[in-house]
This record gives C-alpha cells, sequence and structure tokens, in this order.
C-alpha cells in the first residue's frame, strides 16, 4: 500500500520569555493508506501538537510533510486549507458543532461550502448512518454529549470530497461518559472500515488505542516506543 501520510525529521520549536521551547523532536512516521494509527502519552508529551502539524494546521519549524501525496510543509495556508477541504476530517474532544445550526446543517457545511449540490442528502445520509435521521433538524443544545460527538463523526466523514480520506481525532471520547464513549468508538471505527479511510487518533485511553493497528507512545516531544497491534512486526508501514 502507498503512504497516506508520511513526517520527515519534524521540529517543532515557539518562542518564550525563557527562550525557544521545543514542543517536538525529530519525529518521523509513515502510515499507509487504509492504516489506523494512536498516539499517546501524558498531557504537555506533545501529541496534539503533532496531530495539528500532520493535519496541516500549522507549519513545523524543521521538517517535511506529505499529505495525500503532496508535500504540505510547502504549501502556503491557503493550498494546505484547500487540501484538507479535499480529504481531510476532523473529530474534536470539544465536537466543534457550531450552535446556531441544526444537526443537518453542521454535517452539510463542508460540502456546502465546496459548493456541492448534494450537500442536503449526503449530510441526512451520514446522519442516518451514525443512527441520527431523527435528530436532522435538532440543534447543538437540544442533543445529548454523545449524540454531538456523532453528528461531530457523521461531519467528519460526510467532509471527505470523495478519493483519499484522513480522520483526525483529537480525544474523541474525553467528553463523554463510559457507556457513551464506548458506542462512539464503535461507531468510529465502524464507519472508517466501511470508508477505507486512514485514521489518525490521539487519545490517553488504552481501549481505544488498542483498537487501531499501530500504536506511538511519545514524551517530552519524541516518540518512545512504536508497536504494531495487529501481530504483524512492520508496524502497518508505521516507521519511526
Amino acid at each position: 500500500m502507498s503512504a497516506m501520510l508520511r513526517a520527515e525529521n519534524l521540529h517543532h520549536r515557539v518562542a518564550t520569555s525563557e527562550g525557544p521551547l521545543t514542543l517536538l523532536n525529530n519525529i518521523s512516521l509513515q502510515l499507509a493508506r487504509g492504516e489506523s494509527l494512536a498516539i499517546t502519552g501524558a498531557s504537555g508529551s506533545g501529541k496534539s501538537t503533532l496531530l495539528g502539524l500532520l493535519a496541516g494546521l500549522d507549519k513545523p519549524t524543521e521538517g517535511r510533510i506529505w499529505l495525500a501525496g503532496e508535500e504540505i510543509t510547502a504549501m502556503d495556508e491557503e493550498q494546505r486549507a484547500a487540501l484538507r477541504a479535499r480529504c481531510v476530517g476532523f473529530v474534536f474532544q470539544t465536537f466543534q458543532l457550531l450552535p446556531g445550526l441544526t444537526a443537518q446543517e453542521n454535517v452539510m457545511l463542508p460540502s456546502e461550502l465546496r459548493g456541492e449540490r448534494s450537500a442536503a442528502s449526503r449530510a441526512a445520509e451520514f446522519l442516518a448512518r451514525v443512527g441520527l435521521e431523527h435528530r436532522l433538524h435538532h440543534y447543538p443544545r437540544q442533543l445529548s454529549g454523545g449524540e454531538q460527538q456523532r453528528v461531530a463523526i457523521a461531519r467528519a466523514f460526510a467532509s471527505f470530497s470523495g478519493g483519499d480520506g484522513i480522520l483526525f481525532a483529537d480525544e474523541p471520547t474525553g467528553s463523554l461518559d463510559a457507556g457513551n464513549g464506548d458506542k462512539v468508538i464503535d461507531l468510529l471505527f465502524k464507519l472508517n472500515a466501511e470508508s477505507n479511510t486512514t485514521l489518525v487518533l490521539v487519545t490517553h485511553e488504552q481501549r481505544l488505542a488498542q483498537r487501531c493497528g499501530a500504536h506511538l507512545r511519545m514524551a517530552a516531544g519524541e516518540i518512545t516506543a512504536a508497536d504494531s497491534l495487529d501481530g504483524n512486526d512492520n508496524l502497518s508501514e508505521v516507521s519511526i
């Protein structure tokens, strides 16, 4: 399988009053199309910073990143945004739904911004796939936390405009109780398998990490260990 995501020698530093602070130090990885990767580590380990760089939300101080075969570190913000609009979906801990839009309107927003005529029907289809066909016209405040995260998952998968897709999830069950968290986990991996998307997941939950094909552990901005969780010694094409 060809690489959907590749990073080489990433370093990321930010300026502080006490001098440069290193957030990431010399990170390299590769993930094949359709694979899943969990990134874990304590708070402050750099895992969310790494996720943001891999998704093209920011640029590293040093190093190169390729997403869907294109080098995003060579792009400006407008070019990176266009690439994200085509093939990237996001699921966050805090759902990130717009309170003034209904569930259907939240899900259809990425497609609508691309000018797709089928945005409404596509949104309805994905809401049905997450079991919320009866909640199309409800606003986020009228939905439970678990329902809001299911809307966010539907929006993430509906946002792919065709072809390759990669989903970045940052602590997707962090705001949910155990029961709703389990349902969201099952749904996330079910849709991911059906859509053959690539999944990069930041989490502190081992039970969630164990659902992924490979697992990177981080500490102090560095990868400290890489494991295959499917019995494959080559880490499902993930390397460090």
